[in-house]
């Protein structure tokens, strides 16, 4: 992903999630997936998938059972 692509993805999660807090980064040596933070918190990848001409991503974020305590 390009820098372009990847500040139209942050876009995107900062107003889906009313969020100011999340980035989004790119990865080392990796082009079809950037990672996502909220502040300085990993919280996921985001990877492109340009099958056929068809171009989507697909958000993969784990939820440890530690953090399903606070709530």
């Amino acid at each position: 992903m390009d820098r372009k692509e990847i500040q139209k993805l942050e876009s995107f999660f900062r107003r889906r999630f009313a969020m100011k807090d999340i980035s989004v980064r790119q990865r080392p040596r990796k082009d079809d997936s950037a990672e996502v933070y909220f502040g300085d918190e990993f919280v996921g990848v985001v990877f492109r998938d340009d099958e056929e001409g068809d171009l989507s991503y697909n958000f993969t974020m784990a939820i440890l059972d530690i953090d399903l305590e606070d709530v």
